[in-house]
């Protein structure tokens, strides 16, 4: 089956795999969420933990505006819906949603981790209550 493979902070890339569950885990690294944002017969398949998990963000899911309602994380794919399992993409498709998700990234930037107060420091006075 021909899908689109979406991973964080890369170009989206076509990859036919085979049509099983062990094939499909492999490449979201765990267990499987379909999710059917799309107006089409298109399924976005995701790690159903990646949230729980710390996965990297990588693409956001947007409503019909354009406006973010979600982030996913961790490598997904996209496959076509068929009659009771997921299908090959159409030419047309992948064309339509590498376009979509190679303009569309979500850029992160680690915290600086908190710095302790020194002892030495004087506190500052509260002020007086009435």
């Amino acid at each position: 089956m021909k899908v689109l493979i979406v991973e964080p902070m890369q170009p989206c890339r076509t990859q036919e795999i085979p049509d099983t569950l062990d094939a499909m885990q492999a490449i979201v690294g765990g267990h499987l969420q379909a999710v059917y944002p799309f107006r089409d017969k298109v399924a976005l398949i995701c790690n159903e933990d990646g949230k729980i998990l710390g996965l990297p963000y990588n693409r956001p899911l947007t409503n019909d505006q354009g406006i973010p309602y979600d982030i996913l994380c961790g490598t997904f794919f996209l496959a076509g819906l068929g009659a009771e399992n997921f299908v090959s993409l159409t030419d047309d498709q992948i064309q339509r949603y590498k376009s979509l998700y190679d303009n569309m990234m979500v850029l992160t930037v680690e915290k600086p981790a908190p710095q302790e107060k020194k002892a030495h420091q004087k506190k500052k006075p509260r002020a007086k209550e009435l």
